[in-house]
């Protein structure tokens, strides 16, 4: 290390609340690993995040993305490079407006808070996952082959996943206040980090004050985005959000419905069917999607619908004309799901296809040339005990 960088990091770590100097120079972190290898190199990217220089910022940022959260996976360090953040939100550093250093880092300006803010929130997300298997169920990407049982098997992946859920109050604190801020993308990216902070059972105590904060923010003036933020972490907390469901705006109304135990499900259900009759439409309420929703919006609309319907008949009009769009529909995120959900338990031979399962199946056979509409959905096939051939589903009609 040469004198300047000496300096540099001097001038630093003086600079730092007790809280995240007491963490970088009391964590042993060669003993800890990232993505690439072991984690002795991430205080010096920690500290950068701090940094007077831009590009020294932005570095950090990277590192925070590429190696310490690589793809949403967690590793040994990802817990304690999280406390550091944020016990480092309110440095002053905080208000400096920050560039990416991915091509995906095409958003609107921000600071350095608000791209600390949505980082916590997507190690917020990372921990939720397998937590809630009914809520995993309406992520847009989940399938049912998907192998839960592999951190079972890898020790540094459960500890892993038990360090970040455990730290989770303590990041609940941290990034409450700035639900607040007077910017609005630092709301947003808080409001993205506190929605999967207060999924955790352990914080259940939390979430009457969370929703009392956000529905101070469900003024006429709010913009659609934020309002509909807020309804959908309402949601997912399972706090009763029956009044959005009749919201002047469908774009609340919809993320009202995405919880996963809407108090009054007839009308939720509704409303995410409405949704999924104009799909381009709703596609288009949220051309950068929502914190934490990834992938077109029809695609998590669709899962929710699939998961609060009582039966496949409730929502078998909807999901057949999707089926039949043909090259509209995707594989993994709307045919597939659609299928299963029609045959929840496996299609059982010894009984008769019921007429909305008949009409759907119909749906594929007719579609299988121009879409790939069975052999392009052999694996959601397969999980539903049907034939994976043109063939023999149509033997089934």
């Amino acid at each position: 290390m040469t004198v300047g960088e000496s300096g540099r990091l001097t001038r630093i770590l003086s600079g730092l609340p007790t809280a995240a100097r007491e963490l970088l120079l009391g964590t042993d972190w060669a003993s800890l690993r990232h993505a690439y290898g072991s984690a002795e190199d991430i205080p010096g990217s920690l500290c950068c995040l701090v940094d007077e220089d831009p590009d020294a910022r932005s570095e950090g940022l990277a590192v925070l993305d590429a190696a310490v959260l690589h793809q949403g996976s967690l590793y040994t360090v990802t817990a304690p490079a999280a406390l550091f953040v944020a016990a480092v939100l309110d440095h002053p550093m905080g208000l400096t407006e920050q560039e990416g250093r991915f091509p995906w880092d095409d958003g609107p300006p921000r600071t350095l808070r608000a791209a600390l803010l949505a980082w916590l929130g997507q190690v917020a997300e990372s921990a939720a996952q397998g937590e809630d298997p009914e809520r995993d169920r309406t992520h847009w990407q989940w399938e049912p082959w998907h192998d839960e049982t592999v951190r079972e098997h890898d020790p540094d992946e459960l500890a892993s996943l038990h360090a970040c859920r455990t730290i989770r109050p303590t990041l609940y604190d941290a990034v409450e206040p700035f639900v607040s801020s007077p910017d609005p993308h630092v709301r947003e990216a808080a409001l993205g980090a506190v929605t999967p902070l207060l999924c955790d059972p352990a914080l259940a105590d939390r979430v009457p004050r969370a929703a009392a904060l956000l529905r101070a923010r469900l003024g006429t003036g709010t913009a659609r985005r934020e309002r509909a933020g807020v309804a959908r972490a309402l949601g997912l907390w399972r706090t009763d959000t029956s009044d959005l469901l009749v919201d002047s705006d469908p774009a609340v109304r919809v993320c009202a419905a995405l919880g996963p135990a809407p108090a009054d499900r007839p009308r939720a259900l509704a409303v995410l069917l409405d949704a999924l009759r104009d799909p381009r439409t709703t596609d288009g309420w949220f051309p950068e999607p929502l914190p934490g929703l990834d992938g077109w919006f029809r695609f998590t609309v669709l899962r929710s619908a699939l998961a609060l319907a009582a039966s496949f008949d409730e929502v078998a009009p909807v999901a057949v004309t999707i089926v039949a769009a043909g090259g509209t529909s995707f594989a993994d995120y709307e045919r597939g799901p659609i299928l299963l959900r029609a045959f929840p338990g496996g299609h059982d031979p010894l009984h008769q296809l019921t007429s909305a399962q008949r009409a759907l199946l119909r749906a594929f056979v007719d579609t299988d040339e121009a879409t790939g509409g069975i052999a392009g959905n052999a694996l959601w096939f397969r999980a539903a005990g049907l034939p994976m051939d043109r063939t023999g589903v149509a033997g089934l009609l």
